[in-house]
């Protein structure tokens, strides 16, 4: 794991600005190791600061995972709704809508943090997620067509698709004898089929 410290500028940090550099640290050492390394002495590492100085801004390493976890995810939603809304107009593929929802759970860490977080005793861990994913949804709804299936139940079907595929889609895939992308392939195939008018 590495902690060399991020070269921050000499001038005083304002406290928002002290604040999204350790969340941005905290991302960083979520993508390269994992949840276990995103900790307050870890982050502070990395950011040159100190442990106080982080209990200052979360109040503990819980608080520091809850606020990793809602930026990560505001971040991903506003991603997801800009491609919703092109492939709504039809300046987009679908598919991308699922792409990018697969890579934020998955690579993006979002997923395994939050089921680390969940693991380790705090049940909240996906409020943040849920939240801003259900404001997406009802702000999204005011312009969703009449389909097969109901933009919530949509949006249901394919978040927990790509939750389920960043915990265990490697190891399902390769027990199964699937190509990795399969649960991909999948999820694209049940969002076009939402999208097929209803009768």
């Amino acid at each position: 794991m590495s902690l060399t410290p991020v070269s921050l500028p000499r001038r005083r940090l304002s406290p928002e600005q002290s604040r999204d550099a350790a969340l941005d640290a905290a991302r960083a050492l979520l993508i390269e190791d994992g949840p276990p390394a995103v900790t307050l002495k870890a982050v502070a590492a990395r950011v040159g600061r100190t442990h106080a100085n982080l209990l200052h801004h979360f109040g503990s390493a819980a608080g520091l995972h809850k606020a990793l976890i809602a930026s990560m995810t505001q971040a991903v939603v506003g991603h997801i709704k800009q491609a919703a809304l092109r492939a709504r107009a039809g300046d987009q593929d679908p598919r991308e809508v699922v792409e990018m929802t697969f890579d934020a759970f998955g690579s993006g860490g979002a997923g395994a943090l939050a089921s680390w977080m969940i693991l380790s005793g705090d049940e909240d861990a996906l409020d943040p997620i849920l939240t801003a994913i259900h404001d997406l949804v009802d702000d999204l709804a005011g312009g969703h067509a009449e389909t097969a299936l109901p933009l919530h139940e949509e949006t249901l079907q394919l978040v927990l698709m790509a939750l389920g595929d960043a915990l265990l889609g490697g190891p399902m895939a390769k027990a199964l004898g699937l190509p990795r992308e399969k649960a991909r392939e999948l999820a694209t195939r049940a969002l076009l089929a939402s999208r097929a008018p209803s009768a």
